[in-house]
């Protein structure tokens, strides 16, 4: 007589495979990546794209380097992160016109009337060895130099905070201050 091969209970081998499953998925941490939030600006219309467009001032460009230590470079000098988003607001406002910060050109605004609007733009420029903590810090705060002047302004003019106001009175908050931050490709700036 034939001897049988035993068969291998397999009935509770998908009940363990799922337990396995649900225990890694309970244990497993999730890291939650930190990014930017940024909107572009849409693209102008074909016939606005103008290939002569003049070169702009030393004076309008308010030059931020990091290099490959994390070392921040403000207008040639050597500056901390917690020091940026101060020197970006007096850039960007220049209360006083000073001849070394941007040009203003006078415009009129919607609840404001005549207005300087500051010709300046913010250079960001990081070397390819920076760290990512470094570059989100710097982002954010070049971003938050912008977004404090809209507050401040805001609750000067309209008595109340930036995000609750009417659209209409945050466009024209947003056309004295504009967000006029421009990121060059990042490169070999120093070390490493």
């Amino acid at each position: 007589m034939a001897r049988k091969v035993p068969e291998i209970p397999a009935s509770s081998l998908a009940d363990i495979a799922f337990m396995l499953l649900i225990f890694f998925l309970v244990t497993t941490t999730m890291d939650v990546d930190s990014g930017l939030e940024r909107r572009l600006p849409p693209m102008p219309p074909e016939d606005q794209i103008d290939d002569d467009t003049p070169p702009i001032k030393e004076r309008n460009v308010f030059v931020v380097l990091v290099n490959a230590q994390d070392q921040l470079l403000v207008e040639g000098d050597w500056t901390d992160v917690k020091d940026l988003r101060d020197k970006a607001k007096e850039f960007m406002a220049n209360p006083n016109n000073s001849e070394n910060l941007p040009e203003k050109t006078m415009k009129q605004v919607p609840y404001f009337g005549e207005v300087g609007i500051t010709k300046g733009v913010i250079s960001l420029r990081n070397d390819v060895g920076t760290s990512y903590g470094t570059y989100i810090a710097v982002q954010n705060e070049l971003v938050a130099a912008i977004n404090e002047l809209r507050e401040e302004t805001a609750n000067q003019k309209f008595g109340k905070s930036f995000d609750r106001l009417e659209s209409d009175q945050q466009d024209a908050i947003k056309e004295i201050y504009p967000s006029k931050i421009s990121e060059a490709e990042p490169k070999k700036v120093g070390g490493r």
